[in-house]
């Protein structure tokens, strides 16, 4: 069938690949919706101010609408108008008179200008979201754009593929990163192409980290309540667009930009791993805007409750929930995935929420639909996988809870270390399971100990710097009168709340860190560093910048003080000394590390001393006998802990022969190598920690 349509005629064209798809001759577009009426593909002109044409999808296969534009090539901008039965209370709000977002655009152009016709209902209604608003939204929506996907040449990019064993996630966000850095051009600041300029991917190169993470990159609004305050989504964990890369990240060369910053890792060994929200979107809840969801097939990509479905599910705090239990929703997810990866070479992925991923109608399941779709599939199950395994649904708690395969974050390791390191009482038992790869956790189904990713400090919370300076947020600057954020930040400010000029202060602060980042690295699992923790990032306190696209999120990278140098280069150090000892590193379970646990006079620590509540002091003494062919490999080593404010006399137990070098004691990081003989007395200086090796 053939229709014309202003200067347009339309073909029948194919369902099997949703989207846009360009091929020699034209453009296919097909956009699943079960319960829509019809479908009306809008094309714009090159300014995506002038509708220059309304075409109806002229076939309905399979619950998806599709027809074939001859002549349209990529560039051309385009959006839906999706027909269907306005009905809320039982789950539709079909509104033809909302241009709307095609859920595989790869690419946005404009900005969402936001208005009322953005809202399906009548802001003066009595019954605000069962009223029908017949304002057009399409002056104020951010246009699609028809890309070809395979228009860039990658030459032999090839992905990093780094071991889990040896990997070293660093969460970073593209243009806090990059925002101030001096070294970047200033049209690249802030952007795809500043974050893959040679001087931040040579410091990260240098640092010794394998993998980068970038907080959310895919296309996500600016909320309207945060722009009424003159604030800007900063984190960007509200997704519009999960195909697009995000256009205020975009520098000269647009989405090419992208591709090249990947490129610019990838020839540095470096992975690049994706933070990705697909636990819902930004069209928040019942009185949210219809952006592209919503009014394409409203029942379909939401949980709703099932008693009412008026209303949604909030399994995410967020107003709404992905309704991954749906086969099309769950593909469009898995699509997105694949994308990332076989078109953008992305290496992995974090999943905001993951819990919400296993969710299935009855509750979290190992076994649902998305763990199952990706653990078959040939690509997504080769790539890092891993889950924030907690939401605020019923049993949305899930640490340990993920198939085998994944890696999850670790909030028992973060919550347990900055315990320690505060000096809490009886925090040593989990301590220790921590330390050594959480096996109480992910000791089963033939999970390894990398499936911990263990962290001091996240995007989410206080930087290290602030943990350790600041007893109480600080989010005034977020508008919500500091009530927004974690209350419960296990920090201490060590006598002055916030930056202060007495030395006495400062030493302890710098020796904390010291201390922390020191567990990090010396603890089995997978580590993660927060970006700017290693030479002393603060926010001034804030630990909730999900708002602050300003210098209190951005890193600042000059007037770095001595202090931050020393840190930095300390944890350099650290890195390296991870990269180079497998014993610091475990593989497996079972690798046949004998592990014994020390107490100060020397004695073993056993059973009935833990849990005692009166000895935080203690040594951890790892030995694996295989490690001993390569004279450059230790094969066994003595980490000494103190979190106590007094100075301990630590006995340190016999090595099987030779005796004990000093690698390092967060006390004086530059102290001078010394070998001590078994049996002797090591002065453990107030909260300090020690590494010993055999020599």
């Amino acid at each position: 069938m053939d229709v014309k349509v202003n200067q347009y005629r339309v073909e029948s064209g194919h369902w099997q690949s949703l989207g846009a798809t360009p091929d020699a001759d034209g453009t296919n577009f097909s956009l699943f919706s079960a319960h829509a009426e019809r479908v009306e593909l809008c094309l714009f002109d090159d300014s995506g101010t002038i509708e220059t044409a309304r075409i109806e999808l002229p076939e309905f296969t399979n619950e998806i609408w599709h027809g074939y534009v001859p002549g349209l090539k990529p560039g051309a901008l385009y959006g839906y108008r999706v027909h269907g039965p306005f009905d809320p209370e039982n789950g539709h709000r079909f509104n033809a008179n909302k241009l709307l977002v095609d859920p595989y655009a790869r690419e946005l152009v404009g900005s969402l200008d936001w208005s009322p016709a953005h809202f399906g209902y009548n802001a003066d209604s009595e019954d605000k979201d069962l009223s029908f608003n017949d304002q057009d939204s399409a002056a104020g929506m951010p246009k699609c754009r028809v890309i070809d996907p395979k228009a860039y040449d990658w030459g032999r990019d090839t992905a990093p593929n780094v071991p889990w064993s040896n990997t070293i996630f660093y969460e970073t966000h593209v243009k806090g990163f990059t925002q101030l850095h001096p070294a970047i051009p200033e049209d690249h600041r802030g952007t795809f192409e500043g974050m893959g300029h040679a001087a931040i991917v040579d410091y990260i190169k240098n640092l010794g980290i394998t993998s980068v993470e970038l907080m959310p990159i895919h296309e996500f609004p600016d909320d309207d309540f945060l722009l009424k305050k003159g604030l800007r989504n900063f984190w960007g964990y509200n997704t519009l667009g999960f195909f697009a890369p995000a256009q205020r990240y975009y520098g000269p060369r647009g989405i090419a930009g992208f591709r090249d910053m990947v490129r610019a890792f990838h020839d540095a060994g470096i992975e690049v791993i994706l933070d990705v929200v697909y636990n819902h979107t930004a069209e928040g809840n019942e009185m949210g805007p219809t952006l592209s969801f919503k009014g394409i097939d409203n029942l379909s990509y939401y949980r709703t409750m099932p008693d009412n479905h008026r209303y949604y599910i909030n399994d995410t705090g967020t107003g709404n929930t992905v309704n991954t239990s749906h086969p099309r929703v769950l593909q469009m997810v898995t699509d997105s995935l694949r994308y990332w990866v076989e078109h953008m070479h992305i290496d992995g992925f974090r999943f905001d929420l993951g819990t919400i991923l296993g969710r299935e109608p009855e509750g979290f399941d190992q076994r649902s639909g998305f763990f199952d779709a990706v653990g078959q599939d040939p690509l997504l199950s080769k790539v890092k996988l891993v889950g924030e395994p907690w939401d605020i649904g019923p049993g949305g708690y899930q640490v340990g809870g993920f198939p085998p395969g994944w890696a999850e974050w670790n909030d028992k390791y973060r919550d347990k270390v900055r315990d320690y390191w505060k000096n809490t009482p009886g925090v040593e038992p989990d301590l220790a399971a921590r330390l050594l790869g959480s096996g109480d956790i992910y000791d089963h189904r033939g999970r390894r100990p990398w499936s911990t990713v263990n962290f001091i400090s996240a995007h989410d919370g206080f930087t290290l710097n602030d943990l350790v300076s600041y007893n109480d947020k600080h989010n005034d600057d977020n508008g919500e009168d500091n009530r927004d954020g974690h209350s419960d930040n296990r920090s201490d400010n060590y006598g002055a709340e916030g930056p202060t000029d007495d030395a006495g202060i400062n030493a302890v602060r710098d020796r904390q860190k010291r201390n922390m980042l020191a567990t990090l690295f010396l603890s089995h699992g997978t580590p993660m560093l927060l970006a700017g923790d290693e030479f002393g990032r603060s926010q001034m306190g804030n630990n909730n910048g999900y708002c602050q696209d300003s210098e209190i999120s951005w890193v600042h990278w000059e007037g770095t003080p001595d202090s931050g140098a020393q840190l930095q280069d300390f944890t350099r150090r650290l890195i390296a000394l991870r990269h180079e000892q497998p014993l610091l590193r475990r593989e497996s379970w079972r690798d046949g590390t004998v592990i014994n646990w020390v107490s100060a006079d020397g004695t073993p620590h056993l059973g009935d001393d833990w849990g005692a509540g009166t000895d935080a002091v203690l040594g951890l003494h790892l030995l694996r006998e295989d490690l001993r062919q390569d004279e450059t490999v230790w094969s066994d080593v003595l980490i000494l802990f103190n979190p106590t404010d007094a100075g301990v006399s630590f006995t340190v137990p016999a090595p099987q022969e030779g005796a004990w070098g000093l690698a390092f004691t967060t006390s004086d990081p530059s102290a001078d190598t010394i070998n001590l003989a078994a049996g002797k007395a090591f002065e453990l200086e107030a909260r300090s920690m020690t590494l010993f090796h055999r020599v």
